[in-house]
């Protein structure tokens, strides 16, 4: 089977903005704020859809159904979703605070977790992101904080450098500043509470609902800052955990074809720099563009200019 690149589905937030069109070359509604594209979605509602190929037009669901041990291995359980959700996030204004659930509470509220790596792409000048909370800030100093609505202080802010990667754990606080454009990898889920929205209207011109009890009851407080992971020489781990690891690579016209061995594990291809083609296939896998390699599938991964590859598996 050869990789498989999804049509990607655009959702329009309340933050969103046209970088998708600017930046990746992407046909979006020109009147809308586009804030989201999800390039690998298997969940009820939103379901990925194979672009073109022997497979154009079928679901990832259907596709899972019919051939799962060949894309995921032969441990594969029938019926399971896809366990990765991939976006790309156009974050033109800045999000809401937000948490989400860790395992240990998110069946008690109904959610699911979500732990989520954001890979920077681009950003404005003096774009920032919310890691966490200040070193020392009890709970207490965080419910005071919300009931004064004096919520910023209490975050901590750096400033987003191009090629940065942070892994995010299920539990931390976190929002991202306007301006920035950012490859998320996450597990499958879209439970988020909101606790803060920097009091703006959604799309609806109401104002967006808060969760905060939830958030409480989700949120973990540790004063550990969150420290960017980098591709340091050809290659490096940008995040590992029990859900996925993603390795980021560099390659160009002088590389030797980067080999992705068959009957290892099915890996997500996302290419954020050039233009990768996979000589097995002779597919290319183009800039912004997300491909799947089935687990029985041997892949090569050739570039012809200056590329940045990351690889995530393990999932």
């Amino acid at each position: 089977m050869n990789p498989l690149i999804f049509k990607p589905i655009y959702k329009e937030r309340v933050w969103g903005g046209q970088k998708l069109a600017t930046h990746l070359g992407r046909s979006i509604p020109a009147n809308q704020s586009i804030g989201e594209s999800w390039e690998i979605v298997d969940r009820e509602v939103d379901q990925s859809v194979v672009a073109d190929g022997a497979h154009q037009g079928e679901t990832l669901k259907k596709l899972l159904e019919s051939h799962g041990p060949e894309i995921m291995g032969p441990n594969y359980k029938p019926n399971t979703p896809f366990p990765i959700l991939v976006k790309w996030l156009d974050c033109s204004h800045t999000l809401s605070v937000q948490v989400h659930p860790p395992k240990s509470v998110a069946e008690s509220l109904n959610g699911e977790s979500k732990t989520e790596n954001w890979y920077i792409l681009k950003h404005e000048p003096k774009a920032q992101l919310y890691l966490g909370l200040v070193p020392l800030t009890t709970l207490e100093d965080f419910s005071s904080a919300l009931e004064k609505n004096q919520l910023e202080p209490l975050l901590a802010k750096t400033e987003t450098r191009a090629g940065n990667s942070y892994f995010i754990e299920s539990g931390t606080l976190h929002a991202i500043g306007g301006g920035n454009l950012i490859l998320e990898i996450q597990q499958n889920s879209d439970t988020t509470y909101r606790v803060h929205d920097w009091n703006r209207l959604g799309l609806d011109g109401k104002p967006r609902d808060l969760h905060p009890k939830e958030t409480i009851k989700s949120l973990i407080i540790n004063d550990l800052p969150i420290l960017p992971s980098r591709i340091e020489g050809k290659s490096s781990v940008l995040a590992e955990c029990p859900h996925f690891r993603i390795t980021g690579y560099r390659l160009n016209a002088d590389s030797s074809p980067l080999i992705l061995p068959a009957q290892e594990s099915p890996r997500l291809i996302h290419v954020t720099q050039g233009e990768v083609t996979d000589i097995c296939s002779q597919h290319s896998i183009a800039f912004g563009d997300t491909a799947l390699q089935p687990y029985t599938s041997e892949i090569q991964l050739l570039a012809d200019e200056d590329s940045t590859v990351l690889i995530t598996d393990r999932f």
